[in-house]
């Protein structure tokens, strides 16, 4: 999510601090890189040395650091970020930001600052709800500075209420979209992901083995672009990023009907969910039992094809994409799937990547059929959206 970029973190003092270190590990090991700016406050609760040794960068914390004054450091550190993260945000803080007060080295920088900010608030819930600290908020945002958060729960005071900083993996979330090109901005895209389940009885079900996690990594992506997106979910499919609309569905009926409603008139509407073919053609109620049978005899119905409904819709979507789990003949199989869902392009993947965190495919248009290595499925959702932004409609 953060390949090459450049994250500045500035540290308030409260007792949050501790999970900051979490949020740099996430934003490391997604590949930023990363530099901490502490307050003295924040080095009250946690020394330096913690991120020094996550980040493996000196931590800063003073201003009159006079050998890096001699070349502008403040500004030079300002100018090197891509986005500045202020984590927990404190009362004292977001007071100082809003009125221009620069008496320390984080309120100087997010003077100077021209990257994007994104602020996580922490603090007490009567410090959040006081007159001062929304009338700050509402200042801030005005100009144009992002804020996440806080979340309701139990406060390190013992009162609940909002308060709490937002966990790490939604600030990230937060945090990407400002970092990221705004190629996809204006756009409606509508991506399906998982696995259908069709009831049999209460406890019963028939479904596949897919996880939806490359959908949900495609809805995030094309989200972090700028798209407003629908992510339509089978059960199981793992929790996406709050800038995601998501529908949850069950069955392959269901997720038909869904899709089917968002997806008219969209820009894309991209396939990645497993949908079972088969549905039983009865379900019945309660859980049926064994008793003294040896064997059982059910019938099946064939579900629709959502794909190719959505393809042969009066106002389908600008570009269809299909995707195609195979054991063999992948490009064969995939390319007849491709004439009879009258879909612009489909993946074609190996079955083996079910439930993995890595996977590799073809992209296969009309065309040409182009080989992807394995790699992760969330650079595998980066390529893929490219491939969709490139794409010429056929059908």
């Amino acid at each position: 999510m953060f390949s090459d970029k450049h994250i500045l973190i500035g540290i308030g003092g409260g007792i949050a601090v501790y999970r900051v270190a979490e949020l740099a590990r996430l934003l490391m090991k997604q590949g930023a890189m990363v530099r901490c700016v502490m307050t003295r406050s924040a080095c009250e609760f946690v020394t330096p040395l913690t991120f020094e040794s996550l980040t493996g960068e000196a931590v800063h914390t003073e201003l009159f650091d006079l050998t890096a004054e001699r070349n502008m450091g403040h500004i030079e550190l300002a100018r090197w970020a891509d986005a500045l993260l202020v984590a927990p945000a404190t009362a004292n803080l977001i007071a100082r930001f809003t009125h221009g007060i620069a008496d320390d080295l984080l309120t100087t920088l997010f003077q100077v600052c021209e990257a994007p900010v994104l602020l996580a608030p922490a603090m007490n819930v009567s410090m959040w709800e006081s007159e001062a600290t929304q009338r700050n908020i509402v200042d801030l945002k005005q100009r144009g500075i992002h804020v996440i958060g806080p979340e309701r729960g139990e406060l390190a005071c013992g009162e609940e209420g909002p308060g709490r900083m937002s966990e790490p993996e939604t600030i990230l979330h937060a945090l990407h979209p400002l970092v990221c090109e705004q190629t996809l901005a204006g756009q409606q895209w509508v991506i399906n992901a998982g696995p259908t389940w069709e009831a049999w009885d209460n406890v019963r079900v028939l479904t596949s083995r897919a996880t939806g996690m490359l959908g949900v990594h495609l809805a995030e992506t094309a989200a972090a672009r700028g798209a407003d997106v629908t992510l339509i979910a089978g059960p199981g499919t793992p929790v996406s990023s709050p800038l995601v609309r998501r529908i949850n569905v069950e069955s392959a009926v269901n997720m038909q009907q869904v899709c089917e409603q968002h997806a008219r008139g969209a820009d894309v509407f991209i396939a990645t969910a497993a949908v079972s073919d088969f549905r039983f053609s009865h379900s019945l109620e309660g859980k049926i039992k064994r008793g003294d049978a040896t064997r059982v005899e059910v019938d099946l119905d064939v579900n629709p094809d959502i794909v190719a409904c959505i393809a042969t819709m009066p106002d389908r979507p600008g570009k269809v994409i299909a995707f195609a789990a195979e054991c063999e003949n992948h490009i064969d199989h995939a390319r007849s799937k491709l004439q009879r869902k009258r879909a612009d392009a489909i993946f074609a993947n190996d079955v083996a990547s079910m439930g993995k965190a890595y996977a590799g495919g073809w992209w296969v248009t009309p065309d040409s059929a182009q080989p992807f290595d394995k790699m992760s499925k969330r650079q595998l959702a980066e390529q893929i959206i490219g491939r969709v932004q490139s794409l010429e409609p056929c059908a």
